[in-house]
Parts: structure tokens; C-alpha cells; sequence
């Protein structure tokens, strides 16, 4: 995955609104640019990586781990807003390494839901369940696809004469 210098400049004042005079400013900057990851989901995540930028939402209860990609028009946070938060609510916890595609949606509304470690939510999904470490989870509802330790998969592609081919 290549991080481009506006990837790393976003997630850099991401983690600039942890300084005292500087953070309030640089939040209402990353708001105005499609940005909203409070401070408080970044602890003790390093190293996040916001591919292509813009349009991410994190809910303040949300903690995001080590090494934590989010692609664009990401969005994860509660399911009911317009209830009061349930006395379990734990929000979102993304582990170390996982990886939440472009237009995905995590969703909670009871508990607390946890990506795995190394786990990963395809495009457009919506997930609203916990996933297990290096889980690839796709679809909506989300449902889990496969492992990431499951190896290449095999699919077969109708060539022009009606025969198959297997291609990896």
C-alpha cells in the first residue's frame, strides 16, 4: 500500500490534536476537511494511516490500535443515536493492523464490538459484529469471507469457448 505525503500530513495532524495550544485549531481544521477522529480514540494507536484522506468519522468511544488503516468515507461509531447510550455501551475497539475499506460502516449499539487483530472490512460494508483476528469480512450485513492465513483464492473465470479456467 502506498502512503502518499497528504496521507501522512492528515494522519500527522490527526495526532497534532494532542498538543496543548495547537490541537483545538488543527480539530476544527480536520472537521472542515471531512476529518472527525477525536483525540481520544488515538490512544495509544501509532503509526494510523488514513488512505486518500478525507470524510472519516470515529466516535469518541472508539480506540484505534497500532498500525490502523482507514481508507475514505469510513465511518464507525454507534448504531442508535437517537437513543440514550445503553449502560454496556463499550464502543469500538480496532486492533493492531486491521484494515477497514473505502465506504465501510462499523457499527454498535450494545457492548462492545472488536475488529481482531490484522482483520479486515472489504468496501462498502457493514459490519456489526466483533471479528476475530485476521478475519477478511465483507458485504451488507457483513459476513466473514475468509482468513487472511487461508492462502491465495482460486476463482474460476468462463473463458470465450464456455470452458473453465482456474485463475488466481
Amino acid at each position: 500500500m502506498t502512503v502518499t505525503r497528504s496521507d501522512r500530513t492528515l494522519a500527522s495532524l490527526v495526532h497534532a490534536q494532542r498538543l496543548p495550544v495547537v490541537g483545538r485549531p488543527v480539530r476544527l481544521l480536520l472537521k472542515l476537511l471531512g476529518t472527525d477522529i477525536p483525540v481520544r480514540a488515538l490512544a495509544p494507536g501509532r503509526r494510523l494511516v488514513l488512505q486518500h484522506g478525507g470524510h472519516v468519522v470515529v466516535h469518541h468511544t472508539t480506540r484505534l490500535g497500532n498500525d490502523v488503516v482507514l481508507m475514505h468515507n469510513v465511518t464507525i461509531g454507534r448504531a442508535d443515536l437517537w437513543r440514550p447510550a445503553s449502560a454496556d455501551f463499550g464502543g469500538v475497539v480496532v486492533e493492531d493492523d486491521a484494515i477497514v475499506g473505502t465506504g465501510a460502516v462499523v457499527l454498535v449499539s450494545k457492548g462492545t464490538l472488536t475488529l481482531g487483530r490484522g482483520s479486515i472490512v472489504g468496501d462498502n460494508s457493514v459490519l456489526t459484529r466483533s471479528t476475530g483476528p485476521g478475519e477478511i469480512w465483507a458485504g451488507n450485513p457483513a459476513r466473514r469471507v475468509r482468513h487472511r492465513d487461508d492462502g491465495p483464492r482460486r476463482a474460476e473465470v468462463p473463458l470465450t469457448d464456455g470452458a473453465l479456467s482456474s485463475v488466481v
